[in-house]
């Protein structure tokens, strides 16, 4: 045991009622919701990069936290992961994800960075077994280090692809070793900047090429779990060739992919592509590529993406109706892409961070669940469009322009505007949260 977390206690569930702090109001790993615990529905996850590899810089300022591990020696990497897995056990998080180049130090050429990646794997094996956390999904860091600046997979220089290549199949062999449950790639650098120096479709095939690498590398080593892509509209990128989940299905589409390739898919991300987060996993569950989700927040006054834990109990409910209308997650799960803020430089703000947002997630769930099983909303959503389901509905389903010209001149058809009653399902969904 280290001395990061001295004094904090193992949060457990205490109810609604509790004054204590260090404690879940409303996660209750064991509660049953909709025949499944909470545990099981939510399947939550601590993201390694924000919790432990980040410094609490911003675009103006520096670092901000102090941290023992911090550091490019072998012996503080493990010392990051002696507190990372003390923290899952604190919170009961039964998940972590992590980046290659969040876990180990980067060595001076690839053969090093990748013997250091295979150590640290290792000694993850151990901790794992040792506390019964397990990985919800491995990825590689194609983005920081400046030979990634014009792209990886979409790189105009070959020898980048190739990198880029290598270094995602010594974190998919990770990934596996570690019996990770997802596999995800985030081409944060997978766009471009100006038309001015890009060739758009030698760069969307080579991402695509990449991608159908991955597909086939998994099945070759037997990988069991899903790839996800996720998508993100703009920064760093301009203009992202994984911009939201339909820019990204169309893609899969249009390479044969579609059936390989699911999604996971961030709050933060959706709303700057415009989107709400409800928006974006429902255009998933209806293309059936619903994966996985990062779960956080933007602040609304600021233009890119800041990584606050969730705090909205009826945004996260819509967010979870549209996990469950999809069946629940399968090898997906809750993981949080969320850092606290700069100021926040106390072991236990790391901690309260994610216990709250644990919190929020069980009442979003649990109100998503009830809207579900009342069936309220469902109701009313489908009274909207049950002309579709008349005589004339049907018809117009099976008919031309010219027959429904002819009968709409024939029976002087002239509809009157029915109200959407938006205030009213509003004014519903509230009442569950």
């Amino acid at each position: 045991m280290t001395d990061f977390f001295k004094g904090i206690p193992q949060i457990t569930y205490e109810g609604p009622e509790t004054d204590n702090e260090f404690a879940f109001r409303h996660y209750n790993p064991d509660e049953v919701v909709m025949g499944k615990t909470l545990k099981d529905h939510l399947r939550f996850a601590v993201a390694y990069w924000h919790s432990f590899a980040w410094e609490g810089g911003d675009p103006f300022g520096g670092r901000t936290f102090e941290r023992p591990w911090f550091g490019s020696e072998m012996d503080l990497a493990k010392l990051k992961a002696d507190v990372a897995f003390e923290m899952f056990s604190i919170l009961q998080a039964p998940y972590f994800c992590f980046h290659d180049a969040d876990v180990r130090p980067e060595g001076a050429t690839f053969a090093e960075s990748s013997s250091n990646l295979s150590e640290i794997v290792d000694y993850f094996g151990e901790k794992m077994e040792q506390t019964g956390t397990k990985l919800l999904w491995g990825t590689a860091n194609l983005f920081t280090n400046r030979r990634f600046m014009s792209g990886a997979a979409t790189n105009p220089d070959p020898e980048v692809f190739a990198y880029s290549a290598a270094t995602i199949k010594t974190c998919m062999d990770a990934t596996h070793k570690l019996g990770g449950e997802n596999y995800v790639l985030w081409g944060g650098r997978e766009g471009y900047e100006t038309l001015l120096n890009t060739d758009l479709k030698r760069e969307r095939e080579n991402m695509a090429r990449m991608l159908r690498m991955v597909v086939d590398y998994k099945h070759k080593i037997g990988f069991k779990g899903a790839i996800l892509v996720e998508p993100k509209p703009q920064e760093p990128s301009k203009h992202q060739y994984d911009y939201d989940v339909n820019t990204v299905f169309a893609f899969l589409k249009e390479y044969g992919l579609e059936n390989e390739v699911k999604m996971n898919i961030e709050q933060g991300h959706a709303i700057l592509a415009g989107h709400s987060f409800e928006h974006e996993l429902a255009m998933a569950r209806e293309f059936g590529i619903l994966g996985s989700i990062d779960m956080n927040r933007n602040d609304y006054q600021s233009g890119w993406d800041t990584d606050q834990f969730p705090n909205n109990v009826p945004e996260v409910a819509l967010a979870y109706y549209e996990v469950l209308k999809a069946g629940g997650f399968t090898t997906g799960g809750t993981n949080f892409d969320a850092k606290v803020r700069r100021q926040s430089i106390d072991p236990e703000d790391l901690i309260l961070g994610h216990a709250g947002a644990m919190d929020v997630c069980a009442r979003g769930l649990k109100a998503a669940a009830k809207m579900l099983e009342d069936g309220k909303l469902e109701e009313l959503r489908n009274e909207r469009y049950a002309g579709w389901d008349t005589d004339f509905g049907k018809e117009m389903k099976s008919s031309d322009l010219d027959a429904i010209h002819d009968k709409v001149l024939a029976d002087n058809i002239n509809p009157e505007a029915k109200s959407g009653r938006q205030e009213r399902l509003e004014n519903l969904v509230n009442q569950y949260c």
